[in-house]
Formats: C-alpha cells, sequence, structure tokens
C-alpha cells in the first residue's frame, strides 16, 4: 500500500506534514478528505491502525460537533462514523496512513514514526 495523507490544505499543520513528507522523500499519495468523500471502512481502518476509538479522532471544536451532539457518550462507533462520513471536516488532521500503521501529524514529525525512512 502507498503512503496516504488525509489532508486539509487549509490547515497549518497538515501543510506542514505535507512539506515534511516531501522534503525527506516519502512516496505517498494524498487525499484531500473535503472534496473526496470518506467511506466508512476507511474511518474504521484509520480509527484501528491509529488504535485510537473513532470518539479520539473527532475534531471537538467544530461547530458540525456541537450541532449533532456528538459529546454524548451513549453515541455508538457507527453513528460517529456516519457524523464523519457526512461532515468530513470532523476528521482530525493530517493523518497520514501506512502499512506500519497511522500518525497524527500533531506535531508534524509524529508521522515519520510510521515512514520507512533509510
Amino acid at each position: 500500500m502507498k503512503a496516504r495523507l488525509y489532508h486539509n490544505p487549509r490547515c497549518s499543520k497538515s501543510r506542514s506534514t505535507l512539506a515534511l513528507l516531501t522534503e525527506k522523500g516519502v512516496d505517498f499519495e494524498v487525499k484531500e478528505y473535503l472534496k473526496n468523500d470518506l467511506q466508512p471502512s476507511e474511518i474504521k481502518e484509520l480509527s484501528s491502525k491509529l488504535a485510537l476509538p473513532v470518539r479520539d479522532i473527532l475534531r471537538s471544536g467544530e461547530a458540525p460537533f456541537k450541532e449533532l451532539g456528538l459529546a454524548d457518550q451513549s453515541l455508538t462507533e457507527d453513528q460517529l462514523i456516519h457524523a464523519i462520513v457526512d461532515n468530513p471536516i470532523l476528521l482530525q488532521r493530517p493523518i497520514l496512513l501506512t502499512d506500519s500503521g497511522a500518525r497524527i501529524g500533531r506535531p508534524p514529525e509524529q508521522v515519520l514514526e510510521v515512514c520507512d525512512l533509510d
């Protein structure tokens, strides 16, 4: 699998992560997830590879988080996944997904932990 960066070009951390990966010569593709639909299976894979529950990859400061009542602890993983599919701005960013795992680029250098660098 080619590494994939879930990227939002309006986010400074995402832009910094993209620049860092390019500088390090990492072979990766960019998925601008706000323009290209996310699938439930992708979110499940990200959650699994990050070893985090879906709730922990939600951006709680975004308006849809409050509007949809996503702080409700009784919501299931599937409900949270569908909230992200319907409102991709809720996905934490940036995230690098590789065969070795996934990391959220906060700080950007964290993504290098799952890169195969020589």
